[in-house]
């Protein structure tokens, strides 16, 4: 099964320095192709990068390492802040070098990820130790008497603070500046440097001190959304159990277990490894892969998947997949990869930061130079509100009110059993108007069943017709005969003379009689066909349904009914689908009448049978000229073209194709149709929730403009207004992974 989502260029950015997208777009760097996934045993080396969390510093690393030869490709791991970079000796010192000149501190993974805990640690105690120095150097200023021995102290308290939490925004605002980018460190740094120079530095202590924080608490408020699908990481056991060449079983790590292997695991425990049950019966919580929080009763041929509760008896299962590519690792992959694609509204912010950092770094420059001569300023105050709208120029909340809301969206649906791959998906899933629909395996079970049995008059005991025909259906493996077997559930009679009939049935001697069991042609043959059969015939016919009938030399017995029976949810689905206001129509390759017969059964607006893959794509084509954005969805080799086509491809997990899941935009793991109309659902939510955000950065944003020129804001107010409102926006974003597919937050 294939997951991995189709790889998105992402638009070159600048970064404002802060944990979040702050970005101004720039013209595009060369460009590094993309490496494939690797692994750290390839020998490919990895590096962890503690400050880069969003792709707009990830283009940053791109930018300074485009000019480097012997650099073959990158591959970025924001969730993990890793980089592997596959380079030549020389070139790998190059580029460490050239991250480190734009103010980023690689380290190798080994000895990072140690690191990387401490990090935030020290960062978090260094904050707090500045913020002590700066609110000393305030009291000093305030309260002291005005010497220089007091004002000494108190700037060197000030220097302090600004150096224990201002280093690297001063680091990284250098390498900006050299560069002509103007980011949040750079401004930062030009406005807290102003403010010392022109005698406001307690002030100057206070804001960076506060920015510090403010910037790690908002670095942690994002993880939580970058990093919420991870959790589901944790969920897979560290071991497994695994039988030896002895038939003894031996706890061994999950990842050294090898294709194949018989794994053991008991009642209560968590599955560690995809693998398909050879022996036992259980009940099995599939909820972290397919969101089902009703459990599933798995038996011998089974699959399970790695992450899941055996909640009953003991299972043993052989397995299907290594540890990096069981299912559950995949999914996981797959929407970290689609949090690098830029969605529709992320595009539209990049554009739109584009113009205004810009312009208000022009509107601080013309407040320090105009305003003593228009408004009678003094030099000090024009510069100070310069330096204030210098610290609101940055455009973090609104840059950071798309990503961490879109990653949200699709971590909640991930837990859901939706897999999407990419922004843009999310977000344009609320315009669609029509949903196409595939039948076998998508409406319908994909599986024939018995649906109708009837008995004909004849001297025959019905029990011993039922007898014969199970007994006949049983030494078959047509399909339609397992169906008629399981569905009479009977035991086997000895059979005789048993022989088969391409193409229409078989025959054998049973108690002595000769009896057929086959379809309407092979009835025909014999003479045994009558005007009230053919009507009987006529009327399952009508209902989509395949017909099998048992007859002795004189005559017909039994008739048996099998049809592809429609999914419980299918029903619902189309219901709520009509809720929301959108068209369903069927897409199927049988028969005209069976698919008017289905589609009328599970409430479907429209029905087209007889249809080709070319055809199917077609009718999506004509179906977004006739509503609009149209999404499809299927499970085969056949409906790859038109999932391909449709604005929103949609892939059923559990009985799709590979080719129809790497086709498709989204994946529904446990082929529940209502996960669609749930997925329009959270689309509408997600798009509520984005313009929300940016409704409030704009505003905060826009107030503290106004204040800044003809009010009283002071830098402290401006550092307030900018953090404040990221982690406004975050907190609002973070809300969506309490999604329930009731459409409320939990």
């Amino acid at each position: 099964m294939s997951l991995d989502p189709t790889p998105k260029p992402l638009q070159e950015t600048t970064h404002c320095g802060c944990a979040s997208s702050c970005s101004v777009a720039v013209p595009a760097a060369a460009d590094i192709p993309a490496a494939p996934d690797l692994a750290q045993s390839d020998g490919v080396p990895v590096f962890l990068i503690t400050t880069m969390d969003c792709p707009t510093e990830e283009n940053d690393i791109r930018r300074a390492l485009a000019s480097i030869e012997g650099i073959h490709s990158l591959r970025f791991q924001l969730s993990a802040r890793t980089v592997s970079i596959d380079a030549t000796t020389e070139a790998l010192d190059a580029a460490l070098a050239a991250i480190r000149k734009a103010g980023f501190d690689p380290k190798p993974v080994s000895a990072g990820q140690v690191a990387k805990e401490n990090v935030g640690a020290s960062e978090l105690w260094r904050g707090i130790l500045a913020l002590g120095l700066a609110v000393g150097a305030e009291a000093l200023d305030f309260f002291a008497p005005d010497t220089l021995l007091f004002k000494g102290f108190g700037m060197a308290l000030a220097v302090a603070a600004i150096w224990l939490s201002g280093i690297s925004t001063y680091s990284k605002g250098l390498a900006a500046l050299r560069r002509g980018q103007l980011n949040m460190n750079a401004l930062m740094g030009v406005a807290v440097t102003g403010a010392f120079l022109i005698g406001q530095w307690p002030e100057a202590a206070m804001v960076m001190a506060l920015y510090a924080i403010a910037e790690l608490i908002e670095a942690r408020s994002v993880d939580r959304a970058r990093n919420a699908i991870k959790g589901l990481l944790d969920l897979t056991p560290q071991t497994a159990e695994v039988r030896q060449a002895d038939g003894a079983w031996l706890e061994v790590p999950a990842a050294a277990v090898q294709l194949e292997s018989c794994v053991r695991v008991k009642p209560g425990a968590r599955i560690p490894l995809d693998g398909q049950v050879t022996a036992g019966t259980s009940a099995v919580n599939q909820a972290p892969v397919t969101g089902e929080s009703i459990p599933i009763d798995k038996a011998a041929g089974d699959p399970v998947f790695a992450g899941t509760i055996n909640e009953t008896g003991i299972l043993e299962f052989r397995v299907t997949a290594a540890a990096a590519d069981t299912t559950l690792a995949r999914i996981i992959h797959a929407v970290e990869q689609a949090q690098g694609t830029q969605a529709p509204t992320q595009r539209f912010v990049d554009r739109f930061a584009a113009i205004y950092t810009p312009t208000v770094f022009t509107l601080a420059v013309a407040v320090a130079a105009l305003t003593p001569w228009l408004l009678d300023w003094t030099w000090t105050q024009s510069l100070y509100k310069a330096l204030v709208l210098l610290v609101i120029a940055c455009p973090c909340a609104l840059v950071l009110a798309t990503p961490v809301t879109v990653v949200s969206g699709l971590a909640a649906a991930a837990r859901r059993g939706i897999l999407i791959k990419g922004g843009v998906y999310l977000e344009e899933a609320r315009k669609l108007r029509v949903i196409a629909l595939d039948k076998t395996g998508t409406i319908t079970e994909g599986k024939p069943r018995l649906v109708a049995t009837e008995i004909l008059p004849s001297t025959v005991p019905e029990s011993q017709v039922l007898a014969w025909a199970a007994s006949l259906a049983g030494h078959s493996d047509h399909p339609v005969s397992k169906a008629i077997a399981t569905g009479l559930n009977l035991p086997e009679n000895g059979l005789s003379d048993f022989v088969a009939l391409p193409g229409r049935g078989l025959e054998a001697r049973a108690d002595g009689q000769l009896l057929i069991l086959g379809n309407h042609r092979l009835i025909e043959e014999r003479a045994l066909c009558s005007a009230e059969i053919e009507a009987r015939l006529q009327a399952h016919e009508t209902q989509g349904r395949t017909v099998t009938m048992l007859a002795s030399e004189q005559q017909v017995l039994a008739i048996f009914a099998v049809a592809d029976t429609i999914k419980e949810s299918s029903r619902e689905a189309v219901a709520d689908l009509h809720r929301l206001g959108v068209v369903s129509v069927m897409l199927t390759g049988d028969n005209v009448a069976t698919a008017a017969s289905i589609a009328k059964e599970a409430g479907i607006d429209d029905a087209r049978g007889n249809l080709l893959p070319e055809d199917k794509l077609a009718a999506i084509e004509d179906l977004q000229r006739r509503y609009g954005p149209t999404a499809m969805t299927g499970d085969g080799i056949n409906d790859a073209p038109a999932l391909a086509r449709a604005d929103i491809g949609v892939a059923m997990g559990a009985a799709g194709t590979d080719t129809a899941m790497e086709a498709a935009d989204v994946v529904i793991m446990n082929d529940d149709l209502r996960r669609i109309p749930e997925t329009i659902r959270l689309s509408r939510r997600t798009h509520a929730v984005l313009w929300q955000n940016i409704g409030l950065a704009l505003g905060i944003k826009s107030i503290f403009l106004v204040l800044a020129i003809f009010g009283n804001a002071t830098m402290w107010m401006a550092v307030f207004a900018d953090m404040g409102a990221s982690l406004l926006v975050v907190g609002n974003g973070v809300r969506i992974l309490r999604w329930t597919s009731g459409n409320e937050f939990r």
